[in-house]
């Protein structure tokens, strides 16, 4: 049997064509703008949460006050929430103690409007909370936008529910 004899090249590793450190050099240019792209899209999803959350919120708002009109027996500080008639103020207590993460309750902010069945403004009092009538629970949230290397921004977000009182 013949056996073909091995042919041995010699490599040589060339040192001066200047490339060394190239890599790091590309990193160093293109990490800080990955870092950005990636922080920018993590507080984009951040502002959507907290956009479905101010919707979230508007929605639970108004349900709390569809089911304490004025057929209840008592306002809400004396009966501690079970059945009470809803005002303004126990309104924005319920939708601030939520507790999403995330979402900073000082930031937040509920203006609740009662409304007749035909939809002409009432106003606040009692009398204005009959089964029938329309409540319309508006939330306000201000977003703050942390993205490095870019001035910090806010966003107002705001969302508007309204149903018929129910009780």
């Amino acid at each position: 049997m013949l056996r073909r004899p091995v042919l041995l090249k010699s490599f040589r590793v060339s040192r001066g064509n200047g490339e060394d450190g190239s890599t790091l050099i590309a990193l160093a240019l293109s990490l800080p703008i990955l870092l950005s792209v990636v922080f920018g899209i993590l507080a984009m999803c951040l502002a959507l949460y907290s956009y479905f959350y101010v919707s979230y919120a508007a929605r639970e708002g108004t349900r709390y006050a569809i089911v304490r009109g004025n057929d209840q027996p008592s306002d809400c500080t004396t009966a501690g929430y079970a059945n009470c008639i809803a005002q303004t103020g126990d309104i924005q207590t319920y939708v601030r103690n939520l507790g999403f993460p995330g979402i900073k309750s000082s930031n937040l902010s509920v203006t609740t409007t009662w409304l007749t069945a035909a939809g002409a403004a009432c106003g606040t009092a009692d009398s204005c909370k009959p089964q029938g009538n329309i409540v319309q629970s508006t939330v306000t949230y201000t977003y703050q936008f942390i993205v490095p290397f870019v001035t910090s921004k806010s966003l107002s977000m705001v969302s508007k529910s309204q149903m018929v009182v129910a009780y």
